[in-house]
């Protein structure tokens, strides 16, 4: 393969000095933190809204319920009727009414009434729902004649310690840390492939379209050329994406020196319920330990295995990409084709969420981990549970011997392909193609 670095070397400079990956190259990025900052900035204006909510508490049980917040301000209104307090209301442009009438608890309950000009927000109304919750609950079993600080003290949180029968702990967060790397890595490689995948494709339809590869074939293999394509955009993409990764971090941080906006301490209603949970001793303590497990997973195996699978799964896909590319005239005719190459890729991301959280290493996981089509994705989602190193190493060798196959297949319809013109490809062309 003495031609494969020129191919590789003329497709990479190819790709990179073409006008528009440049300009989306430099596009992206400023694109992203552009919305990102939008996002930023309304979230930020929503949450400064000063809200005031006017309160006429006929039952008087609710006195010292609600307390004034940094956004929202309440209003106690006595001696008046609904319609005076809506008037009110209206009047001051306050942001709403809250009516809770007179009677027992079970009326009380139902007759609770919120008035306002415009829709309210659900975090206020589910806010204010708690409170009134809350209180009624109390009131109703210091009815029934139950002390609330006995029933307060006699709760017990209960927190099942998880450890292996090695002395190694572990905890709930963990396995969401190790969900989470899976579904990250997963994600990536299903993205890499469908971005990248398409571009060798489309470069394979532009040059068959232009019988440029009249030409290259008289002196190149089919299997040098579409090796060449795959490697040279393969690289052409990690260097947009190294190129993305360090405007993303350099914008962000000239954002935040010239505009002096933090995108990271942004605070939003949400924001501030997570903050709430993360003050809670029982979570804190979690987290303490999900640090400690996380030190304690085998990060160089992730690491090596992530970019074993992912260039295999990435190489595997590509040549079929790259096939297909090669059987069609315009890209318009690939669609019949795309579906049996991204079924495959989908399901491997179904079974890596449905099974892999459930049971990692049950049969239905470790099936479709040696699946060469499903393997990269379901396997890098089971590695963080704890994968012996035989199984990951015939894993990989599935994947290898099965793209060492695929590429094989696909030159031979890349042999033949590149050379067909005005000729709609069907499944049965394909096949006889690989007969030639």
């Amino acid at each position: 393969m003495n031609h494969l670095s020129l191919i590789i070397k003329r497709e990479y400079l190819t790709k990179i000095k073409n006008k528009s990956f440049i300009i989306m190259t430099f596009l992206s990025p400023l694109i992203m933190i552009a919305l990102i900052s939008v996002v930023a900035y309304l979230s930020q204006l929503n949450n400064d809204k000063k809200r005031t909510i006017s309160i006429l508490d006929e039952s008087g049980l609710f006195s010292e319920t609600f307390k004034n917040t940094a956004n929202t301000t309440y209003n106690y209104i006595s001696n008046s009727t609904v319609r005076e307090a809506k008037a009110f209301v209206k009047e001051k442009e306050q942001y709403g009414l809250l009516y809770i009438s007179n009677g027992d608890l079970e009326t009380v309950s139902k007759s609770v009434r919120f008035y306002s000009e415009d829709s309210p927000s659900l975090t206020i109304m589910s806010g204010l729902e708690n409170k009134i919750e809350r209180k009624l609950r109390e009131e109703k079993l210091i009815s029934n004649g139950l002390d609330i600080k006995q029933i307060e003290n006699s709760r017990v949180n209960v927190s099942v310690a998880q450890e292996s029968f090695e002395g190694q702990k572990s905890s709930k967060i963990d396995n969401i840390l190790k969900l989470a790397f899976g579904g990250i890595t997963g994600y990536l490689l299903f993205m890499f492939i469908i971005i990248y995948g398409n571009m060798i494709m489309r470069s394979v339809i532009e040059e068959k379209t232009s019988r440029i590869i009249e030409v290259i074939i008289s002196s190149v293999k089919p299997i040098q050329l579409m090796m060449g394509k795959i490697i040279g955009t393969s690289l052409a993409g990690v260097t947009q994406f190294a190129i993305w990764i360090i405007l993303l971090g350099v914008l962000s941080t000239i954002l935040s020196i010239v505009f002096n906006i933090d995108l990271m301490s942004v605070q939003t209603p949400q924001q501030e319920v997570v903050q709430q949970a993360m003050d809670n001793p029982v979570l804190q303590d979690e987290i303490t330990l999900a640090l400690q497990s996380f030190q304690n997973l085998p990060l160089a195996n992730l690491i090596i295995a992530f970019l074993l699978f992912f260039i295999g799964g990435y190489l595997l896909y590509s040549s079929l990409y790259a096939a297909v590319g090669a059987a069609v005239d315009n890209e318009t005719d690939t669609q019949q084709f795309m579906l049996p190459i991204l079924m495959p890729l989908i399901l491997a991301v179904y079974v890596g969420v449905f099974t892999v959280i459930d049971d990692p290493h049950g049969t239905v996981s470790m099936i479709f981990s040696f699946v060469p089509f499903t393997s990269p994705v379901v396997m890098l989602m089971r590695i963080p549970f704890g994968v012996p190193i035989w199984q990951q190493i015939v894993s990989l060798i599935i994947l290898i011997g099965t793209f060492t196959s695929t590429v094989w297949f696909a030159a031979k319809i890349y042999r033949v392909g590149i050379l067909m013109y005005g000729k709609k490809a069907s499944y049965k062309e394909l096949f006889k193609w690989l007969k030639y």
